[in-house]
């Protein structure tokens, strides 16, 4: 079992900055993919951003030029830095461990963007 803890949420003006971490309890050898995703009361979880195996990333149209999605595997820490924040950035943020068997979840941390 791998618990992943999220931190780095909280109230930020509009154009401001953040930096979310999602820390895995342990080393995973076998990650397929990692991620963050977001949901805004009354909508549905959406994909952020997502890091593979080989490092390459990929993001979300509304994130685009904005977030940056990195890893450290030494501290087994996942980073999305997030920049020039909008209050439609307002949302729960949710880190993603998928291995080729299992698919992990954090508990999430409010980013709310607002003056």
């Amino acid at each position: 079992q791998v618990q992943l803890v999220e931190s780095g949420g909280g109230l930020v003006q509009p154009g401001g900055s953040l930096r979310l971490s999602c820390t895995a309890s342990r080393t995973v050898s076998s990650i397929y993919l990692m991620g963050w995703y977001r949901q805004a009361p009354g909508k549905q979880r959406e994909l952020v951003a997502v890091i593979n195996r080989d490092g390459s990333t990929n993001y979300a149209d509304s994130g685009r030029g904005r977030f940056t999605i990195s890893r450290d595997n030494a501290k087994n820490t996942m980073y999305l830095q997030v920049n020039s924040l909008k209050p439609e950035d307002t949302a729960v943020y949710y880190c993603n461990l998928e291995t080729w068997t299992s698919n992990y979840w954090g508990q999430g941390t409010q980013v709310t963007v607002s003056s």
